[in-house]
């Protein structure tokens, strides 16, 4: 244990809410020590954001921290216990190679869980070695940046350090640790362990819990009311969520209802990937071999994972367990016109228009139809479409001038001047994205030694709307030698 007065210096302010919770949603352990641990990224801007200390935390004490070696004063290590439908099949689950060091409250005041991944074994591994390899924790640091500049709710990442250790997957690789930021880590697969395994009391502390540390302005709400506001409000966070995923072209690739959060925050960036060339049964998924997770299937699977949250919560929502249902499939049923609302709105803002219209919906479909039928590139489409740019083929064809002509009218029609309907669209059209194979890129070069190459798209992924002429290298597509791209979970 280090002294308390550097605990001090480095920043850390730990409180333990969530362990205060009856200890069936956790088993209260310390990370596994490693051989020799070195901080290979630390996300400075997050960790000002924080109140923390960067250049005390910069060093060997950092990395010791990060690694798990050491535990700062105020932390209460803990892995926290879950289920969830893993490709439709449930089954129980929990925190296998992570431990939550506690929650860090911010000079502002906000609560954040600090989390350290690929920390070692726990009572939820269920056989694995509860460690992770530098290659995925250094792409999980990549995406969730990425998405926290281009505005996208989502977990963060802290830093990296390898471990000195090597991990045995398909071969040997150099293992490393993760220390992710997050509002919390309640998800849908929290609730549903709750549902399953705990008493109606203990889910009702979970409840209230999640309504104090989330939803604060519910708890004035009678009690007859409070758990479906709770569930009209993580419907509403989360279809504007997986609104603002298709608007990027992401796809999360395990939408597994352990990786919905409570919070609305996008988690675990394994199988996740950016769409190239529009296709809405596009998969990038080693492992989803039926299409589960496609990018046009993301809704969908939204509802159903939220449905699933409904039935955790029907003993709280009405004493009658008919009408408790029929709560639930009341609020259920919204999530399908509130994702759609959600999409419109965006998608209508991608093509500059301010406020609805009919015929604003066949606009958008026009548009990508025309991309699905040219293998046209999504975000560089937008893109051409915001600066006025010639870079894609289908921009020559007689149907695209059609629609463009359709577009042209439909904007001469608002009262906005054309540098308005710019600023709107340089606002949410992205120049840039994490382009796959430069992903994969930085990854190869940073396994090897060399950070160089990640420490640029780190930059470039910063001003994800800002056109740079020298960032067009990151806007090309990948060779077609480098087609079809998978993604692996990391485990």
């Amino acid at each position: 244990m280090i002294k308390k007065q550097l605990v001090v210096e480095q920043g850390w302010n730990f409180d333990n809410s969530y362990a205060k919770l009856p200890n069936t949603f956790y088993t209260s352990l310390n990370p596994t020590q490693v051989a020799s641990p070195k901080l290979v990224i630390f996300n400075d801007a997050l960790a000002a954001e924080l109140g923390l200390n960067q250049q005390e935390l910069e060093g060997k004490v950092g990395a010791e921290i990060f690694a798990g070696n050491i535990i700062p004063e105020g932390a209460a290590p803990l892995a926290q216990a879950y289920a969830g439908h893993q490709f439709g099949h449930f089954t129980r689950l929990g925190d296998g190679r992570a431990h939550l060091l506690g929650e860090h409250i911010s000079p502002s005041g906000k609560r954040y869980d600090i989390q350290l991944k690929g920390s070692g074994r726990t009572p939820y591994s269920r056989g694995g070695d509860g460690r992770a390899v530098l290659g995925p924790m250094l792409r999980e640091y990549i995406i969730s940046e990425a998405m926290h500049a281009l505005g996208i709710p989502t977990t963060r990442s802290l830093a990296v350090v390898t471990t000195g250790e090597e991990v045995i997957r398909e071969t040997i690789l150099p293992g490393a640790v993760l220390t992710r930021v997050a509002a919390s880590h309640i998800r849908v697969g929290t609730f549903q362990y709750a549902a399953a395994w705990c008493s109606e009391d203990e889910l009702r502390k979970l409840a209230d819990y999640t309504i104090q540390r989330h939803y604060p302005e519910l708890e004035g709400e009678s009690e007859s009311n409070r758990y479906r506001r709770l569930l009209q409000t993580v419907i509403q966070r989360q279809a504007e969520l997986i609104a603002k995923w298709m608007q990027i072209g992401f796809i999360h690739g395990v939408m597994n209802t352990d990786n919905m959060t409570i919070s609305g925050e996008t988690i675990d960036y394994g199988p996740c990937a950016f769409m190239d060339i529009y296709d809405p049964a596009t998969v990038f998924s080693s492992i989803d071999r039926d299409g589960r997770y496609a990018y046009g299937n993301q809704p969908y699977i939204g509802g159903w994972n939220l449905a699933r949250f409904a039935e955790t919560l029907l003993p709280l929502l009405h004493a009658d367990e008919n009408k408790a249902v029929e709560i639930a499939q009341d609020e259920i049923s919204k999530f399908n016109e509130l994702f759609s609302q959600n999409w419109t709105k965006g998608m209508r803002a991608k093509l500059g228009l301010y406020r609805e219209e009919t015929g604003d919906e066949a606009l958008i479909e026009g548009i990508l139809s025309l991309m699905k039928k040219h293998r046209a590139d999504f975000t560089n489409t937008f893109r051409s479409l915001t600066y006025n740019l010639q870079s894609e083929a289908m921009f020559g064809s007689s149907d695209f001038g059609k629609w463009h002509e359709q577009w042209q009218t439909r904007l001469e029609k608002q009262q906005e001047s054309k540098q308005d309907v710019q600023r709107l669209m340089r606002s949410v059209n992205p120049v840039v994205i994490p382009r796959n194979h430069r992903v994969e890129e930085a990854l190869e070069a940073a396994t090897n030694g060399d950070y160089n190459v990640m420490m640029k798209l780190l930059n470039v992924l910063t001003r994800p709307y800002e056109y740079i002429a020298n960032h067009d290298e990151y806007c090309q597509l990948p060779a077609p030698s480098a087609r079809p791209y998978q993604t692996f979970c990391g485990t």
